[in-house]
């Protein structure tokens, strides 16, 4: 399929404008409404896919809130013109007033969500000719790439560059999606490149499956693990990993698990430690939200993140948030959360000191479950529940809530 557009006319690209403006639309929904989509029909959506109760979830109010989230992401304006077809409660419809206020407006610029912690993420803008080049960088290490496979959502920022931009600059690959790895055995083939995230990763290393010659794939949104790097390898496909954030875009990248990463060309760290991005008319100062050690004059090892999130599925997670909102259960007097070891898992874990007069820890526990559910969306689920009569404390008596070893030793 010859998809052929300008860069700056990304847009055109009716497959990727719809993936865009799909996967936004259901994650802002999804905030709205409490993951409680009335419908989820398989994708792509036809054009008369419903944005309202019956489809969507969402009711006319929520409406005016997706209208303004898909305007900020795009960096459009829509007008009066548009109006007739944004109150049309149809995909297609919202699909041609994003790309006949895109025609407009040639934005240079796009502006995408963080992971979010609280339900509410933080949102970054960024240059369409800085995505550009990385994806243009990125496409060098993948010549002779025959099709992308892609498991995540096109309007997150490595989404928007490995599945719109770096299969432009492969020369107008078809894109495809895989929701999961069990769809990827399906239909993989020589040629492919799979663009992932380590959840992901490590959900293909369980199925064990031996990969066809040439089939090369790459992950980020989150450290991958050695061991499923090394899986991954084991089973045929070279694994490529991108380092970065919303905030930033890409850093670096590596082919080894046991290497650091390598920088970006339009990257430089100066005398004093701070990362600056080149552009046209000088540099800007990055804001990491991470700890970068820096190795030799062009590599980097990460050290760590500089706020007090975890990475669960790929989001950014504030433990304070989920502590926070455990508090406000009236049979919670305290909490502690913390991120699973690798033995145990890749979600949360949560210490809680029941309020006197709170049911049995059994009844407490579904209770707590059932709640958990409701208030939480996915990545910010405890998964596993232990209670005491107060906090594990350390030795110097501090408490211990984000001390693993020290909370285990007391959960039992």
């Amino acid at each position: 399929m010859d998809r052929a557009y300008a860069y700056d006319g990304w847009w055109q690209d009716d497959f990727a404008l719809r993936r865009f403006v799909q996967h936004l639309l259901t994650s802002e929904a999804r905030l709205l409404c409490r993951d409680a989509l009335a419908a989820r029909p398989p994708a792509p959506w036809p054009d008369n896919f419903a944005l309202d109760e019956r489809g969507l979830g969402v009711d006319s109010l929520d409406r005016l809130h997706l209208v303004a989230s898909l305007g900020e992401a795009l960096d459009v304006q829509f007008v009066r013109r548009d109006a007739a077809q944004l109150a049309h409660a149809e995909f297609g419809a919202w699909c041609a007033a994003s790309a006949a206020a895109l025609a407009r407006n040639r934005s240079a610029t796009l502006c995408f969500p963080s992971s979010g912690s609280t339900g509410q993420p933080e949102r970054h803008r960024h240059a369409l000719a800085e995505l550009v080049e990385e994806a243009e960088f990125l496409a060098t290490l993948w010549r002779g790439r025959r099709r992308v496979l892609c498991a995540v959502p096109a309007h997150h920022i490595y989404g928007f560059i490995f599945s719109v931009l770096l299969p432009q600059a492969l020369g107008g690959l078809v894109v495809e999606e895989v929701a999961n790895p069990a769809a990827l055995v399906a239909r993989w083939q020589p040629g492919d490149l799979v663009i992932g995230f380590p959840d992901f990763w490590r959900a293909f290393a369980r199925l064990g499956r031996q990969a066809p010659a040439d089939i090369c794939a790459t992950s980020s949104t989150a450290p991958c693990p050695g061991e499923v790097a090394i899986a991954i390898a084991a089973l045929g496909m070279g694994l490529t990993e991108i380092f970065g954030s919303t905030e930033t875009a890409g850093l670096g990248w590596r082919a080894d698990p046991d290497a650091a990463f390598c920088r970006f060309p339009w990257w430089r760290v100066n005398a004093d430690g701070h990362w600056l991005r080149r552009l046209p008319d000088g540099e800007r100062i990055a804001d990491l939200p991470d700890y970068l050690e820096t190795v030799g004059d062009a590599h980097f090892r990460p050290a760590g993140r500089c706020d007090a999130k975890v990475q669960v599925g790929g989001m950014n997670v504030s433990l304070a948030a989920v502590r926070a909102q455990l508090l406000a259960h009236p049979w919670v007097h305290d909490a502690a959360v913390r991120l699973m070891r690798p033995e145990e898992g890749a979600r949360l874990k949560a210490f809680i000191v029941p309020r006197p007069g709170a049911p049995a820890e059994a009844l407490l526990r579904a209770e707590l479950t059932t709640w958990i559910a409701a208030q939480l969306p996915p990545a910010q689920r405890p998964r596993a529940l232990r209670f005491g009569s107060q906090l594990p404390r350390g030795t110097m008596g501090k408490a211990a809530d984000w001390d693993s070893a020290i909370m285990d030793e007391h959960a039992g």
